[in-house]
C-alpha cells in the first residue's frame, strides 16, 4: 500500500475545504441502512454512521464506517468509500473510495459494484483498517436496544407488494398478542420470507411455517389462510415468551426446534439449524430480552 495520510485528517480538511472554499460537494447521505443479519454492533454503527452524515458529520460518519468495515461490513466499506467518493462536506478521495467499493462489490455487494462501474479500482485502505485497535464490539446486555422501528419500516416499504402486505397484516396484529412487531417480523421472515404458502421438508406450513400439531394446538382451521396463519404463530409466540421468560434466544431456539429441545438441553439445542436461526433472529431484533409492545 501506499504511504497515506490519516483518513479522519483527510476528512477534517475536506471540511474547510468544502465549506471554507465554496467547492462543489457531491450529493449527501445514502438511503438509511437496510435491515440485515450483521452483527448488531455492526449495523448501529452504520446507523450512526448515517445519522452523523445526514447531519453534516463526515468525521464521525468515518469514524463509525470504518469501525464497522474493520469487522469485515461490506455495507459499511461501501458507505466509507461512497462517503469519500461522493459524500457531502468531503473532498474526493478517488483512491481509497474505489479501493473500498472494489472490495464490497467483489464480495457480492451490487451497490458498490453499481458506483465503481466504469472507475478504475484505487489501490489505498484507509489507515483506520490496517493500524491501531481495533474498536470493541462487545454490548452489554443492558446497553442493547432493540432495532429501530424506522430501520424495520424502511425494509417493509421496500419488498414486493403482497409480502409488504403481509408484513404490514404482521405489524398490526402482533400487539394483539402482545408480542413485538419487529421480533415477529424477523421470526415470519427467517421462516418463509412472507411466502403464505412456503412449505418445508418437515410439513411447516405458511408464513410462520406451523407444524399441524401446533396449528391445531392454537386453533388454526385453515393454515393456508394468511391471517389464521399468522394468528397461530403469533399466539404460538406469545406462549413461548411467557414460558422463557421474553429470552429471545430461548424463545426462537424453542419455535425452531420445540420447546422440548430448548427444556431437554437446558438452553439452545446443539442442533447447527437452530443455533443459525438463533443467531438470525438476534443479528435481526439486536436484543436478547423481548421489548414488549
Amino acid at each position: 500500500m501506499k504511504p497515506q495520510t490519516s483518513l479522519l485528517s483527510r476528512t477534517a480538511v475536506a471540511i474547510v475545504l468544502c465549506t471554507g472554499m465554496g467547492l462543489a460537494c457531491a450529493q449527501g447521505a445514502d438511503e438509511p441502512p437496510a435491515w440485515d443479519d450483521e452483527p448488531p454492533v455492526l449495523s448501529r454503527w452504520i446507523e450512526e454512521g448515517y445519522n452523523a452524515e445526514r447531519h453534516h458529520l463526515p468525521r464521525r460518519a468515518a469514524q463509525r464506517y470504518c469501525a464497522a468495515a474493520r469487522y469485515g461490513s461490506l455495507e459499511a466499506q461501501y458507505r466509507l468509500g461512497r462517503l469519500l467518493l461522493l459524500g457531502r462536506d468531503v473532498v474526493p478521495d478517488p483512491a481509497t473510495a474505489t479501493t473500498l467499493l472494489a472490495l464490497a462489490a467483489q464480495r457480492g455487494h451490487e451497490k458498490a459494484g453499481a458506483l465503481l462501474a466504469g472507475r478504475m479500482p484505487g489501490d489505498r485502505l484507509p489507515d483506520c483498517l490496517t493500524t491501531g485497535e481495533a474498536p470493541p464490539m462487545e454490548l452489554k446486555e443492558s446497553a442493547q436496544e432493540v432495532v429501530p422501528y424506522e430501520v424495520v419500516a424502511l425494509y417493509v416499504s421496500s419488498l414486493p407488494k403482497e409480502k409488504r402486505r403481509l408484513a404490514e397484516m404482521i405489524q398490526r396484529l402482533a400487539p394483539r398478542f402482545a408480542v413485538d412487531p419487529r421480533l415477529a417480523l424477523a421470526i415470519v421472515r427467517s421462516e418463509s420470507n412472507f411466502e403464505a404458502l412456503a412449505l418445508s421438508p418437515r410439513n411447516a406450513q405458511g408464513l410462520m411455517q406451523l407444524i399441524p400439531e401446533t396449528a391445531e394446538r392454537f386453533g388454526v382451521r385453515n393454515v393456508w389462510s394468511p391471517e389464521q396463519n399468522a394468528r397461530g404463530g403469533l399466539a404460538y409466540l406469545r406462549w413461548l415468551l411467557e414460558r422463557f421468560g421474553g429470552d429471545v434466544a430461548l424463545t426462537s431456539a424453542a419455535y425452531n426446534a420445540g420447546e422440548n429441545a430448548v427444556a431437554q438441553y437446558g438452553g439452545v439445542p446443539p442442533y447447527a439449524e437452530t443455533r443459525e436461526y438463533v443467531r438470525r433472529i438476534l443479528s435481526f431484533y439486536r436484543a436478547t430480552r423481548h421489548e414488549r409492545p
